[in-house]
């Protein structure tokens, strides 16, 4: 009786094993020099993915449940993406004016100190020397 319900649920050490070498492969892929990072990024991504189905299906015992477990989840997905749409018009489309006076002043005082490092440079000082050494 213990063995079918031990089968049931699967090699919970078989799993760990499993989620231990797709760690050390995400860890081996994000240290290899790659020239191209979209590269690594996709690789370290499916390896998250791969490792979050695994806790999913056996830890969380979605792969034993019925088809109910669809219907929980479908409120949760409408509400995921109503979300971002709800909060579209307030972050993702720009009605505020992005240029701040705080921005504006920056640039000013770079511009400044960018006109005396070429004064500097060409043998200008702005300051008027008064024969002291100030």
């Amino acid at each position: 009786m213990s063995h079918a319900r031990d089968s049931h649920h699967g090699n919970y050490f078989a799993i760990f094993l499993a989620l231990c070498v797709l760690t050390g492969l995400s860890v081996v892929a994000d240290v290899i020099d790659l020239d191209n990072k979209r590269i690594v990024l996709t690789i370290v991504f499916a390896i998250a993915t791969a490792k979050a189905l695994f806790v999913m299906l056996y830890f969380m015992h979605l792969k034993f449940e019925g088809n109910w477990k669809y219907v929980l989840l479908a409120p949760t997905i409408i509400l995921a993406m109503g979300i971002p749409l709800a909060l579209l018009p307030d972050i993702g489309v720009h009605y505020y004016v992005r240029d701040v006076p705080q921005q504006q002043d920056v640039r000013q005082l770079r511009a400044g100190q960018e006109a005396e490092r070429q004064a500097e440079q060409n043998g200008q000082s702005q300051a008027p020397n008064d024969g002291h050494g100030h």
